[in-house]
């Protein structure tokens, strides 16, 4: 296993977050200002709610990726992933934003309309959901008064991507390489985590064995 992990000094960690931040928000900007400018081609709306949903997609795969990088790889990024989640939900939301207020002009019958005529949308709604209470606890304080509940909340993020992985893939008719690319990606994230639990428990289980063993053999 190779530590690969980037270490800065802690007094210029906060500034990097706050950096990825920036960041992070920068292609937002970018097209907001292309669209401002009518550089988003035939079709505005729908070029920048499908940018929009695509870097939200980016950014859940990379907050999924922390954990698994730092037990295979011992890429320890875990200071980051707060900060990708957040950067995540700020796509969905604007994503969700583009889509009711440019989309739909905030007519709720045509939401209820289009979501009957094409479930994939449900799967959107139903990720944005399950997104709002984890960014709202994505701080310090809520850690502290959760306790153990917090991690059990934040397990919803596997049910997020679900959504994600479905709402992406039947959103058109034809996948192509780059959904091809992220779903799978999604769905490896998922039987990662699924599979964690089963490797950790058969971990303990020979470690109790060979204590046991090494007991017998004194």
């Amino acid at each position: 296993m190779t530590d690969f992990s980037l270490t800065l000094p802690k007094r210029w960690q906060p500034a990097s977050v706050w950096l990825l931040y920036v960041a992070g928000l920068l292609p937002a900007a970018w097209y907001f200002y292309l669209g401002a400018t009518d550089g988003l081609g035939a079709d505005p709306v729908k070029t920048f709610e499908l940018f929009l949903g695509i870097w939200a997609i980016r950014f859940l795969i990379l907050t999924l990726a922390i954990s698994p990088a730092r037990d295979l790889f011992g890429w320890n990024y875990l200071r980051y992933r707060r900060s990708l989640g957040v950067l995540c939900f700020y796509y969905v939301a604007m994503h969700f934003t583009v889509y009711m207020v440019l989309d739909q002009a905030l007519i709720i019958q045509a939401v209820i309309d289009d979501v009957v005529k094409r479930p994939f949308i449900m799967f959107g709604m139903a990720g944005l959901t399950l997104l709002i209470p984890l960014a709202l606890t994505s701080n310090n304080c809520s850690i502290r008064r959760l306790g153990a509940n917090w991690v059990r909340l934040h397990r919803l993020v596997y049910i997020v991507a679900a959504c994600g992985a479905l709402h992406f893939a039947l959103s058109t008719k034809v996948l192509g390489l780059e959904q091809y690319i992220y779903v799978g990606l999604l769905i490896l994230l998922i039987l990662y985590r699924s599979w964690r639990p089963i490797a950790r428990s058969r971990k303990r289980g020979q470690a109790r064995q060979d204590s046991r063993a090494a007991a017998t053999a004194a």
